[in-house]
């Protein structure tokens, strides 16, 4: 019998896998990814202090488009390289957080680095 795959839990697992090699620290803090059916979340973290030095959502007000498509993406990778310049963070470290680098995290990647993220 063919069992069907939760695709879910294979990406939490591929996560765990990258974070095991990943972690940000305060001269590279790591630029964190969560994508929703509905929203973009992403945080820059320091693993080292626990903290999370800046953050960007579909939510948030700046952002126009309101949905988790590649254009939302776009705006959300430009503000947080924005936010993260106005805290001295040039250079990160990038977690995809388990999803393939593709779509909505390519377009948030490349915003990201057109604002001046080094990674």
């Amino acid at each position: 019998m063919v069992k069907s795959t939760d695709r879910k839990m294979e990406r939490e697992r591929r996560h765990i896998r990258v974070r095991t090699k990943i972690s940000g620290t305060a001269e590279r803090p790591r630029l964190c990814v969560y994508r929703s059916n509905t929203n973009l979340y992403v945080q820059i973290i320091d693993d080292e202090a626990g903290k999370t030095l800046a953050q960007a959502s579909t939510m948030d007000k700046e952002i126009k488009t309101k949905h988790s498509n590649c254009e939302a993406a776009k705006e959300v990778g430009a503000l947080i390289a924005k936010r993260a310049i106005e805290k001295n963070i040039k250079t990160i470290v990038f977690d995809r957080g388990g999803y393939i680098y593709h779509g909505v995290v390519k377009s948030l990647a490349e915003a990201a680095r057109e604002g001046g993220l080094e990674f």
